[in-house]
């Protein structure tokens, strides 16, 4: 999922003004390729998934895609063998910028009809029935499977820093989304009155009950962070190590975190930079190939919460790792 970027040959960048004002007030002329800028507001969908949203055809689809990406309004990118869309939140023709900020502000105030809600809870199930499948297959090789991307140690050991310098409101409850073999649970059940650790694959909850054994101040809870909200739970701290690249929509788990959090409480996420190795999905059952830096801040602006600490660093392997803080504040968002 691409950051905001001038397109590469963008005709935009060849056209007169006027030109450039006439072929974008076209593109978005049109109800089905308005209500695709609506589906796309906060994450990505591969055209696949679009056809299904919309119950259309791949022409169809295809067609209208390639007339809001002419104009710069979509961006697209390669996962793997899968093209995905995104909506582009700047124009591309900085004159333009104040209309086009316009024009999205109009698109996110539209009802989105119930049936393309249907299409995409559908997508997002099958997301999330995969990763839940892959996890329950290759749980006992989780550990081994990981490392081919990221070194645990090598992201747990910063963020275990970051945690211990933040400033924290209380620390009376950490909630960890998708412990895995449950080694940062050992970290945070010392440092915490209780710990939460939260996962949609049964498998691996038992792979981490049997690991933290020794603690009694952690709880396991069957369920993604949707189940978390309805248990009403309020976290001072939420964990996700190498988490979001496996859920199926980044965007609804930074909303839901930003609930869970107290005020002043922080959300710590150790995530891949955006990668173009392809066999990750495979391999270790990743939804995503990484992210952009900007889309994570994006996405947690998006929700309310708002950035602190950043460490970036390489792994020995070609993958980049960000270790990113957000934190959620009683000021206002500044998110447009």
């Amino acid at each position: 999922m691409s950051s905001p970027a001038t397109l590469s040959g963008d005709p935009c960048q060849q056209e007169k003004p006027v030109e450039q004002l006439s072929a974008l007030l076209k593109a978005s002329a049109d109800v089905l390729r308005l209500e695709i800028l609506r589906v796309l507001d906060k994450e990505s969908f591969g055209v696949q998934e679009l056809c299904a949203i919309f119950a259309m055809r791949q022409p169809g689809m295809s067609h209208h895609l390639k007339v809001l990406s002419r104009v710069g309004l979509v961006a697209q990118r390669r996962e793997g063998n899968s093209i995905f869309y995104r909506r582009h939140h700047q124009s591309p023709a900085p004159q333009w910028q104040g209309l086009w900020q316009n024009l999205l502000l109009a698109v996110d105030q539209l009802e989105l009809r119930a049936e393309l809600q249907r299409g995409i809870t559908a997508v997002h199930a099958d997301r999330a029935d995969s990763s839940r499948l892959f996890f329950a297959q290759n749980a006992r090789r989780f550990r081994q499977q990981q490392e081919l991307i990221a070194i645990y140690q090598q992201y747990a050991d910063p963020m275990q820093e970051l945690l211990d310098t933040a400033q924290l409101p209380n620390r009376r409850l950490a909630l960890e989304i998708g412990p895995g073999e449950g080694a940062f649970l050992a970290e945070l059940a010392p440092r915490f009155e209780r710990v939460v650790a939260l996962d949609i694959s049964e498998t691996m909850l038992e792979l981490a009950g049997s690991h933290c054994h020794q603690f009694d101040n952690i709880e396991f809870v069957l369920g993604d962070t949707r189940e978390a909200r309805k248990l009403g739970l309020e976290a001072d701290c939420i964990i996700a190590n190498m988490v979001l690249h496996h859920t199926s929509s980044p965007a609804d788990i930074f909303a839901d975190v930003a609930e869970l959090l107290t005020s002043g409480g922080s959300v710590f996420l150790s995530e891949l930079c955006r990668h173009d190795q392809a066999w990750a999905r495979e391999a270790c059952g990743d939804v995503w190939l990484g992210f952009d830096p900007g889309d994570i801040s994006h996405w947690a602006a998006a929700a309310g919460l708002q950035e602190a600490q950043n460490l970036y660093f390489a792994q020995r392997n070609g993958f980049s790792v960000q270790l990113r803080q957000f934190i959620k504040s009683d000021s206002p968002s500044t998110f447009k």
